[in-house]
């Protein structure tokens, strides 16, 4: 892109916080230097978090796994790391249990085992990054007097399949009321101003750039499949596709035709899981090639690829158009992934708090380090500032040390007799060791045969099937949202633009929090994009997508949002350059967990054990837990599996 372009996206204005170096803040007193392959804050690198002003959740720029969070777990990777590593000190700690990861599932180990074994035990959480909650990231902004939140990473109190008695008990312990959902969000505010979905098609896959209502859905449902007789004259008229293409998006929405007669439901359902979304809807609907680029992205936000790499099956029980005259009899057919089960169940256990599932991993720490969070009600928590400072105090039975990456996990002997666990971590460019009676390993499967070698080759094998999606979670602060209601959008599909999607914030009030309420207010918008590499079976992707993530600076993500934001939403009078206030990148390049496919996993669709269960077997006195551990990239998944794991070092 050419330097004028870029002073006209105003890549050279600076915004918020944009003194950051990927994410790491420099304050007084304390800068940024580079020691080999880590990093540490002279003066403070034994405990960065107690330098004045560290908060992570205010941080802009590239975050999520940001540069050096990773380091020593690639060095390992790699086969680099202890040929220059340094002896660990022994820093005579000792503990009851050691967790490795504090995500949601690692906090929730510590909290089952601290319910188990007593609140005098002594438990230590290790976690590579500046902040703790794992994918569950809280992005806060300042902007006119007031600040606005933004989850970074999980979204929500939610599940495809109904929430376990373990994690609804869990969930209520925390004093969170799923039930008052409809009196925090206002979610008549948007649709009473006229805003719906829109579709953006760009110039580099359709031909041209243009935004048109979402034709065949009625305002933010996802599901609808009745079209409204507006949007679909608009669509015919003006979206840039040719006519066949037009002609069977609105027929696959519309027509009530079996294309495989002959078969019953479940022969119908076999043959579903069996063939990709794409190819049903050109070889088996017969539909123009050119509907593809359009439902292309339709399941990125699921599933990290698109329609080429996603089951027919599932497609159908997401409700995706074409299966409406198949005579399909409700309930899954074998293969189907958790996330195209419907419950009506589940479809009524959901709640969002502005930051998403940060705040329960803030509750979770609230309960296990009190002095670190104030406050007591789940209300008061939204606007709680986190004193990092008090999160590894010496004297309390709980600490939670991040910044610290484990790196090496061992019995001090054999595993069926060894006395306790040596954990040896890397932080401020020191290698520690510390040892615990228990040891529950909650950060990823494919991390586990690198810092825990001494695990059977079979079970490190089952670790590393599940390639985990990398998704990239981004908060724009924006000085208004008139942009929106002049072109009568809340959220936007692009299904060939960097970003697939792009949404005003929910207007959520909690507590003392309060959404912003007129166009005239600053708000935060999400977006999102998966990279992907369609034709490639799906963990294939998910690599190639992991290394284009890896490689992506934050001047690269910035350019691309500006330039989508401007196209998208410059028509309503939106300028990148003048309104866009702040930027927060959440890369994650490991991002959910990897969920079976019935087009790429011969196990799921015709049994056998998954690599899941093999691989979160107990060894020794180590257990796993993780969202992986079940193959569910979920919370209340992460939350059962952390419960598991404390049963099994306890039995």
């Amino acid at each position: 892109m050419s330097d004028a372009r870029d002073l006209g996206l105003g890549m050279n204005r600076r915004i918020s916080r944009r003194d950051f170096l990927n994410g790491v803040a420099l304050t007084a007193g304390a800068s940024l230097v580079r020691r080999g392959s880590l990093f540490e804050l002279e003066g403070l690198d034994d405990a960065p978090e107690k330098a004045p002003g560290y908060y992570p959740p205010a941080l802009t720029g590239l975050r999520g796994s940001y540069e050096g969070s990773y380091t020593a777990a690639h060095e390992l990777r790699d086969g680099r790391f202890w040929a220059t590593a340094a002896a660990a000190i022994d820093t005579g700690e000792e503990y009851d249990l050691v967790v490795v990861g504090g995500g949601l599932s690692g906090l929730s180990a510590a909290h089952f085992f601290r319910q188990r074994a007593g609140r005098a035990v002594r438990i230590l959480v290790l976690d590579n990054h500046d902040d703790f909650g794992g994918h569950a990231k809280r992005n806060e902004f300042r902007e006119a007097g007031r600040t606005l939140i933004g989850y970074g990473g999980t979204f929500s109190i939610d599940s495809p399949a109904p929430y376990s008695g373990v994690a609804r008990g869990l969930i209520k312990e925390l004093g969170i009321d799923v039930g008052r959902w409809e009196r925090a969000v206002d979610g008549r505010l948007y649709g009473s101003l006229g805003l719906g979905r829109g579709v953006f098609f760009d110039k580099e896959t359709f031909g041209a750039d243009r935004l048109l209502p979402m034709p065949g859905r009625s305002g933010d449902d996802e599901g609808a499949d009745s079209p409204s007789a507006g949007p679909w004259a608009r669509f015919m008229a003006e979206a840039p596709m040719s006519e066949a293409a037009k002609r069977d998006v609105r027929r696959l929405h519309q027509e009530r035709k079996d294309y495989v007669p002959g078969l019953s439901s479940a022969e119908k359902k076999d043959r579903l899981a069996r063939i990709s979304y794409a190819r049903f809807l050109t070889d088996v609907a017969g539909a123009d090639p050119g509907v593809l680029p359009f439902f292309q992205a339709r399941p990125h936000s699921l599933y990290g690829v698109g329609i080429d790499a996603v089951p027919a099956q599932d497609a159908w029980g997401l409700r995706f158009p074409g299966f409406q005259g198949l005579g399909l009899e409700p309930g899954p057919g074998r293969g189907m992934n958790l996330d195209s089960i419907r419950h009506e169940e589940a479809e009524s256990y959901f709640f969002h708090f502005p930051d998403g599932n940060a705040s329960v991993a803030r509750l979770l720490v609230r309960g296990l380090v009190p002095a670190a969070v104030p406050g007591r009600t789940a209300d008061d928590l939204v606007t709680a500032r986190v004193d990092y400072s008090r999160l590894d105090d010496a004297d309390a039975p709980v600490r939670v040390r991040l910044n610290s990456t484990a790196v090496r996990v061992r019995h001090r002997g054999d595993a069926a007799t060894a006395p306790d666990v040596e954990v040896t971590y890397a932080r401020g460019g020191k290698l520690r060791t510390v040892r615990g009676q228990k040891c529950i390993l909650a950060c990823w499967h494919t991390v586990m045969p690198y810092i825990c070698p001494e695990l059977p080759d079979a079970q490190k094998k089952a670790l590393a099937y599940g390639v985990k999606v990398p998704i990239v979670y981004t908060n724009v602060l924006i000085a208004n949202w008139t942009s929106f209601r002049k072109l009568g959008v809340s959220g936007v599909y692009a299904p060939g633009s960097y970003h697939s999607g792009v949404n005003l914030d929910l207007p959520v009030s909690i507590g003392d929090y309060h959404s912003s309420r007129s166009p005239e207010e600053p708000i935060l918008l999400h977006l999102m994009r998966t990279p992907c590499r369609p034709g490639l079976p799906a963990r294939d992707q998910h690599r190639a997508g992991r290394i284009e993530l890896q490689a992506t600076n934050f001047a690269t993500f910035e350019r691309e949002i500006r330039d989508q934001l401007g196209r998208i939403l410059g028509p309503g009078g939106f300028d990148p350059a003048r309104d866009i206030r702040a930027i927060t990148v959440n890369r994650w390049a490991h991002g959910y967990a990897y969920q079976y496919n019935s087009l790429f996993d011969p196990f799921w669709l015709e049994g056998g054990e998954p690599p899941c269960v093999a691989g979160r077997k107990p060894y020794g006195r180590i257990a796993i837990a993780n969202a992986d551990s079940g193959a569910y990239a979920y919370t209340d998944g992460a939350i059962d599996q952390a419960h598991r794991a404390v049963g099994e070092v306890l039995a």
